[in-house]
């Protein structure tokens, strides 16, 4: 393989016709296979899957154990904890052949998904999301939800930085960390 501007483990197979983008680390026993894109910054655990076509944004953090299949689509910034699970085909059979079937998920910028966190195909996760470790997500998550359980449902809003948002009574909040505030309107949350 010519030069490259990334790491992969020795153990690790990258298979020709994918890009990994600079500054990337690739850990133990992972495969990236052909036709998928991995962006700049990304750090990839041991024994992951990046199956043809997924598209990874810069600086996303995949965990170990994670397989992600064709139709899955992260965006910048998304964190995706050990051992997560996506699905891409709404009702698989051994017997039937259902590869024009995949859905698209996308995973927006910012979302973090817990470890052990189930995402049902076709389900969007917004901005900044932060899924429970061990929830189930069978429909759509908003931008700055929290959201656990299964099958998942909203418990609360989060920052940027992750931390939960408590409203006050002109349903302003903000983020204990950063000091940045948002907005709760009409079930939505927006940084102000």
């Amino acid at each position: 393989m010519p030069d490259k501007d990334y790491f992969s483990h020795e153990t690790a197979i990258i298979d020709e016709g994918c890009m990994v983008g600079k500054g990337t680390k690739i850990w133990h026993f992972s495969h990236i296979m052909p036709g998928c894109r991995i962006g700049d910054r990304c750090n990839i655990g041991q024994n992951v899957v990046i199956s043809s076509d997924v598209v990874i944004g810069n600086n996303v953090k995949i965990q170990n154990n994670v397989s992600l299949y064709t139709g899955v689509i992260c965006e910048d910034d998304v964190f995706l904890g050990p051992s997560m699970v996506f699905t891409n085909v709404i009702n698989p059979r051994s017997a039937v052949i259902r590869r024009d079937q995949y859905m698209t998920t996308r995973v927006c910028k910012g979302a973090s998904i817990g470890a052990n966190a189930t995402i049902v195909c076709g389900h969007d996760i917004g901005e900044y999301a932060f899924i429970g470790a061990g929830a189930v997500v069978t429909k759509e998550v908003l931008p700055y939800a929290l959201v656990v359980g299964n099958p998942a449902r909203q418990i609360g809003w989060v920052s940027n930085c992750g931390h939960r948002l408590v409203f006050d009574k002109d349903q302003s909040a903000a983020c204990p960390e950063c000091k940045e505030r948002y907005l709760l309107e009409n079930g939505h949350v927006k940084k102000l």
